[in-house]
């Protein structure tokens, strides 16, 4: 397979009262449609996290929105959009909601289509997830159970990174807390055609 060329990844900013957003905007790619597909996601995405957020109304409310590429290479973009809120009270609130993108054809990956169909993928992470809470002597909220079928991630360094968002593990001072999980140890239930299988080529 030819080389993927990466995409570019713009900034585009918009403001409103008390808000400034920081959105990416991809352009580059070889299918252009493709490239539309993915911004009118991220669009929406970063729309989202905004009306998650409320009101603004408090004097004193401010929003900032802002993003980071996590991977832009092997015909795969997967970035997190972030969007820090103060609405009053005692501190703000991030929120974070990551997007998983096939480069070529704008198709968007949830974390099941990542895996061979009826593969056990929740508790294969669950078994990271359990270790890295132990290594990390992290307090969590409530004894941990189980990932969420669609749990939020993003892939990294050829890495699954499987995150969770804040209160929802631990504490709002452990902020969010991420379980990368390299490709390599996830090798065999892997859909070879979804983002994770570019990453197994040692090139």
């Amino acid at each position: 397979m030819a080389p993927q060329t990466p995409l570019v990844v713009q900034t585009a900013k918009a403001s409103f009262p008390k808000a400034d957003l920081s959105i990416p905007y991809i352009s580059g790619g070889t299918n252009a449609q493709a490239d539309a597909k993915m911004n009118q996601v991220i669009l929406e995405s970063v729309q989202q996290l905004v009306n998650s957020q409320g009101s603004l109304e408090d004097p004193r409310a401010e929003m900032i929105g802002y993003f980071e590429v996590k991977t832009n290479e092997k015909d795969v973009l997967s970035l997190s959009l972030y969007n820090y809120a103060y609405t009053g009270g005692a501190h703000g609130m991030t929120l974070q909601k990551s997007l998983t993108f096939r480069a070529s054809t704008g198709k968007l990956y949830s974390l099941s289509e990542l895996f061979k169909p009826g593969s056990d993928y929740v508790a294969r992470i669950n078994a990271f997830v359990v270790k890295g809470i132990a290594e990390r002597n992290i307090p969590t909220l409530e004894p941990f159970k189980s990932i969420a079928p669609d749990q939020p991630f993003y892939v990294a360094d050829r890495s699954l990174v499987i995150y969770f968002g804040l209160y929802e593990l631990a504490a709002y001072v452990y902020g969010f807390l991420y379980f990368p999980i390299s490709v390599y140890a996830l090798q065999d239930i892997i859909n070879e055609e979804g983002p994770l299988g570019p990453m197994l080529a040692n090139d």
